[in-house]
């Protein structure tokens, strides 16, 4: 006998699914940099660019849940008009969050846990796929199922910075970055798996957001890695104090209070 699934039924589960989830990402933000400054790693005596930085990012968290809460709650007439604040939003956000990487490598105040090379291209490449994530889901906005999961996709890979400061960093010398990204995938695979369990069948964006994430992660590792990648580092911190710093060993642990600019 076959199962009858109420549309109605299903777009309610998914908006509670992606209601909750936004909820549990800007948690993590929060308890991530929230644990960085409570254990004396961060510090809030710090440059204007950094909490412009910190507004910035901290404001799409909370706009990303906001849009969420308008569909949960039927206004989506509100959310559309809204989105397109969006459209705007994530290129300053690429903006920002390249500038503030490319301050930090260049006054040599790079996480010691990444080598300064890496640390620049992941960063570049990383906020940039979020952005490209985002814009894709907002051209897919007719086709709600692929774009709230191309958002999804785009706002779990923002949020990396966040498990960086809840993982034990220093442990995972020399593979940090990996372990960020993997912590990352955590997040679109259990939306994989729900969709498996509830449908039958994973929803395609899912592969295509995983696989987005997988590449950007493929090109930061031969990127940061190859020539290519310590001209670039070469070239960005030229006449700065990060100069004096090689591209591709760890730092030292600092001595103070790691101002890393929200990145």
């Amino acid at each position: 006998m076959a199962t009858i699934i109420d549309p109605r039924s299903q777009a309610g589960g998914d908006h509670r699914f992606f209601m909750i989830s936004a909820l549990v990402m800007a948690a993590i933000v929060v308890l991530g940099f929230s644990f960085q400054l409570a254990m004396g790693r961060s510090t809030f005596a710090a440059p204007l660019l950094v909490h412009a930085h910190a507004l910035l990012f901290m404001g799409w968290v909370g706009f990303y849940v906001l849009q969420n809460a308008l569909v949960a709650t039927g206004s989506v007439a509100l959310h559309k008009r809204l989105g397109w604040i969006g459209l705007a939003w994530m290129p300053a956000m690429v903006a920002m969050g390249v500038y503030t990487t490319l301050t930090m490598v260049r006054r040599g105040a790079a996480p010691f846990f990444f080598e300064p090379a890496y640390f620049l291209v992941m960063n570049s490449i990383n906020v940039t796929v979020f952005a490209g994530l985002g814009i894709a889901a907002i051209m897919m906005r007719r086709r709600t199922d692929w774009h709230r999961r191309l958002h999804f996709c785009g706002m779990a890979f923002l949020i990396a910075p966040a498990f960086g400061r809840l993982l034990p960093m220093p442990l995972m010398i020399p593979w940090a970055g990996l372990g960020v990204f993997v912590a990352v995938l955590v997040l679109p695979f259990v939306g994989a798996a729900r969709d498996l369990r509830r449908n039958g069948r994973v929803h395609p964006a899912w592969w295509w957001g995983i696989g987005t994430m997988a590449l950007a992660q493929v090109a930061v590792t031969l990127i940061a890695y190859s020539g290519t990648g310590i001209a670039i580092y070469d070239a960005a911190t030229a006449g700065y104090p990060g100069a004096a710093v090689a591209p591709l060993e760890f730092p030292p642990p600092p001595m103070g209070p790691l101002v890393t600019g929200g990145e």
